[in-house]
């Protein structure tokens, strides 16, 4: 037992994969972060670094992959949490159609560059293909960060990818029958095209009316039964068993890809009460397993293709990126669409991803797919998805500051109204936020709201507020909010660390401004006075304080005996 105990290796392939790529991506991300330009960008060179085409440490990219598709799933679990039946609903019009004609139109343009450059049919097919399917994971982490996903031109621009998912589902079916009568094989016959459709299309719908029917029963009252049980980590647990299960549940029995499965999870438990906690209990392993799927993306990537076929990656990555783009911008605006949302639609369509990887191995796997359309499409996905966040901030003009939505009720104000004075600037209309602004009303004190998340700042809109949409870390904002003629700053976020962040930028903007904060812990309480906060309120502290004076006898009453 000892001699074994001995053998074994401190390390696995699983661990070093995970601790090399977390920790390259922490370095190179944050060095983007400095330079003022998105983390993915490091995240993808990070990718590059210990993938197999540079020198030194070389992560297991098989199991890179396969953490990436945790991440996926666990993205679009997320997502559905925010999303309900009626939205998806809401925009099937535009969806539908307009995702169905971008893809054949980006099919057609990359089966014309596959003719140029002397391929199959069927190649040329499969290589337009890959190139029409946007990333849900670089679509949901752009519009997340502008707080879009639950404005209207965000729902269309899920919707859209909803559509496309299930699309390259029956691609991903129908590719071997169609790739073979392409090539003229025998055995392939029209009937054996339309039976495999039949059958993909009854998997799907089956699968979506099973989670509409029985889902929608099952998974609430089985988490809602968890809740009552008290304990936080099973809930945590019984979360992401939902949305793993109900994943791997839809692929392995209906052939059902795994985001869209985990996406219906999602949407289902989106609908009940719990749906909140839910998001915030798997936004941690959200974040690291997504990670994980650009550092996945980044391993891919072969530099020497650069050098070896740049005319037809430059024509590649222009077909993703422009030509694309073009075509999902005229559709949006041939519905009736502002300029604004087909702009948005267009750049979240500008990126290829995920699904584009599975459709070019299954056609390199076939065989009737070149290698060099592989390096193509894979070099053409590193390409896209770094300039993605470049073209959002082109299109956006101020990455910091949420824009609102040309088609939705707009929330907030642009600035303070001319000539306000003493107010109180509170950031954050949480639980905590909303509290302080109650009391605030009914003080009659003039105060100021700053919020970044949309349906937070609709509430605090709803309920009387003078809001302004942003983020309080940067100056704009609490310029916007009136900070040079503020009485005080209130920073009600449950964040110590970003409220450092935040009482540093506006100790900087108004040296003599009163700030106060809330902390969870002795460390938050010294970070933020440290960055400028004069009064610090730590709720454990005042808990523990409120329960001793309660527990204290009144006045002449003697404590009751033992």
């Amino acid at each position: 037992m000892a001699a074994n105990m001995q053998a074994m290796p401190h390390h696995t392939p699983l661990i070093t994969t995970i601790v090399a790529a977390l920790v390259v991506a922490f370095f190179l991300g944050a060095f983007a972060q400095k330079l003022r330009v998105s983390p993915i960008a490091g995240y993808l060179a990070a990718g590059i670094v210990v993938g197999p085409f540079t020198p030194g440490f070389v992560a297991d990219s098989a199991i890179a992959n396969e953490l990436a598709e945790i991440g996926v799933i666990l993205l679009m679990f997320g997502v559905g949490l925010h999303f309900s039946v009626r939205d998806l609903m809401s925009v099937k019009n535009i969806a539908v159609p307009g995702a169905i004609a971008q893809i054949a139109t980006a099919t057609a343009m990359g089966m014309g560059l596959g003719w140029l450059m002397g391929w199959s049919t069927a190649a040329s097919l499969v290589f337009g293909l890959a190139l029409s399917v946007a990333s849900t994971v670089v679509l949901l982490r752009a519009l997340q960060a502008r707080n879009l996903v639950q404005t209207e031109r965000g729902r269309i621009a899920v919707g859209w990818l909803i559509v496309e998912d299930i699309a390259m589902v029956l691609a991903l079916v129908l590719l071997p029958a169609v790739a073979g009568a392409l090539e003229g094989q025998s055995g392939q016959s029209t009937a054996t095209i339309f039976t495999a459709l039949a059958i993909t299309l009854a998997k799907v719908v089956g699968f979506i009316a099973l989670m509409l029917i029985v889902g929608m029963r099952l998974i609430p009252k089985a988490l809602h039964w968890v809740v009552h049980t008290g304990s936080r980590e099973l809930f945590r647990l019984a979360v992401l068993a939902i949305a793993l299960g109900v994943a791997g549940g839809a692929a392995y029995f209906f052939d059902v890809s795994f985001a869209l499965g985990a996406f219906f999870a999602g949407m289902i438990l989106g609908e009940t009460k719990l749906s909140k906690r839910a998001a915030e209990e798997t936004l941690p392993l959200r974040d690291a397993f997504a990670v994980l799927f650009f550092v996945s993306v980044g391993m891919l990537f072969n530099p020497a293709i650069v050098t070896e076929q740049p005319l037809p990656l430059i024509a590649t990555v222009m077909i993703i990126v422009l030509g694309k783009s073009i075509a999902a911008y005229g559709i949006v605006r041939a519905f009736g669409y502002p300029n604004e949302t087909a702009l948005t639609v267009s750049a979240s369509l500008a990126q290829i991803g995920e699904f584009s990887f599975i459709l070019i191995g299954l056609g390199y796997g076939l065989g009737f797919l070149p290698a060099e359309a592989r390096d193509l499409v894979l070099a053409g996905a590193i390409f896209s998805i770094f300039f993605n966040p470049f073209i959002f901030s082109l299109i956006l003009r101020n990455r910091s500051e949420p824009v609102p939505d040309a088609a939705a009720p707009k929330v907030g104000r642009d600035r303070v109204p001319e000539g306000t004075s003493g107010h109180v600037i509170l950031i954050g209309y949480g639980r905590v936020g909303r509290l302080i602004a109650a009391g605030l009303r009914k003080t009659n004190r003039e105060f100021v709201v700053i919020e970044d998340q949309t349906d937070v700042a609709r509430k605090a809109d709803e309920d009387g507020s003078t809001v302004i949409m942003g983020n309080a870390t940067d100056a704009k904002t609490l310029d916007r909010a009136g900070i040079d003629t503020a009485s005080k700053l209130l920073i009600a976020i449950p964040e110590g660390f970003e409220g450092g962040a935040i009482s540093q930028k506006a100790r900087m903007a108004r040296p003599d401004l009163a700030i106060i904060a809330r902390a969870h812990s002795d460390a938050e309480v010294e970070h933020l006075t440290r960055l400028g906060a004069q009064q610090v309120v730590m709720g454990e502290r005042e808990i523990a304080a409120k329960m001793l004076n309660l527990s204290a006898p009144l006045r002449g009453q003697q404590p009751a005996p033992a």
